[in-house]
């Protein structure tokens, strides 16, 4: 089973899933933000090793933790960025084991929302930042290292003005995010994804920001016809990652936990503040028994 953390001992689960793909941790100040109100489990996506990542593969070792974890009630998901978009692969492939979805800053489904994005990101690009991304394989020898030093330095492209830099000192997984992104993009290519999301019938909520460069409005018309249930939620003075910006980030968990209240019932966000008595840090099973085949 992955590697996952527990934040919180009381209330429906939450589930919270990175990005990346490949970006392990992530998750951590969303899970903390709302350990007061949920149980929520943060899970570390499987990495790369002898076998090649699939959406398929991450889905099921979602799957399997879910078993593993759940209570009783429904079990909520809350993805960011490719995380969002592992969240409705999942609902799509399991849609009785899932409660309700909240896609913050979702990734894109279509080429035309993918030629914006890009789009978007080129409009952004400055001297100073193309200088640095030149340099960086020079660098950066390591793949790991030069994603993560990507990351920094893409990051002002992606938030309008966050409150910290996120993923200093985390772990990521160059290879790992290739071969995800590359089945996520063959799955749309043959026309699985986003066709098979009309499988789902939990609630889902779209947050976004104004400032993302992914296209939000035009994510959520690729999959409204899919998902005719959705709700949408837009921020000005917002980024990629709602939790870190100085102007929305309350409003933000104010929202996630209101609406999650609403769709998990009465005995939602009823906690008080967590404490770091609170904040469980769990190992699955030991992992490196599978390293031949992934941790």
């Amino acid at each position: 089973m992955i590697r996952f953390q527990t934040y919180g001992t009381r209330g429906p689960t939450v589930v919270v899933l990175h990005g990346g793909p490949g970006a392990p941790g992530q998750m951590a100040p969303v899970a903390r933000g709302l350990a007061g109100s949920f149980r929520v489990l943060e899970p570390w996506q499987r990495r790369s090793g002898a076998v090649r990542l699939t959406v398929a593969r991450h889905v099921a070792d979602l799957h399997e933790l879910l078993r593993a974890e759940r209570s009783s009630g429904s079990v909520a998901l809350l993805g960011s960025s490719w995380g969002a978009m592992l969240a409705l692969a999942y609902g799509a492939a399991h849609p009785l084991s899932v409660g309700p979805i909240i896609l913050v800053g979702c990734g894109t489904f279509d080429l035309a929302a993918r030629a914006r994005f890009a789009a978007t990101l080129e409009t952004r690009m400055t001297p100073r930042v193309r200088s640095r991304l030149a340099a960086l394989p020079g660098r950066f020898p390591d793949a790991d290292d030069a994603l993560k030093a990507e990351a920094r330095v893409l990051l002002p492209l992606y938030s309008y003005d966050p409150v910290q830099d996120p993923g200093r000192h985390r772990p990521v997984d160059a290879r790992g995010a290739r071969e995800t992104w590359a089945d996520m993009l063959r799955l749309q290519a043959n026309g699985t994804y986003p066709a098979r999301f009309r499988r789902i019938r939990s609630p889902v909520l779209m947050l976004h920001g104004s400032y993302d460069p992914h296209p939000g409005r035009m994510i959520l018309s690729g999959l409204r016809p899919y998902l005719p249930q959705i709700e949408y939620r837009e921020w000005d003075h917002c980024g990629h990652f709602p939790w870190l910006e100085r102007e929305v980030r309350e409003e933000f968990f104010a929202t996630v936990r209101a609406w999650l209240s609403r769709q998990l019932g009465p005995a939602a966000g009823r906690g008080a503040k967590p404490s770091e008595k609170s904040k469980r840090s769990i190992s699955t099973h030991d992992a490196r028994r599978k390293r031949g085949a992934a941790s």
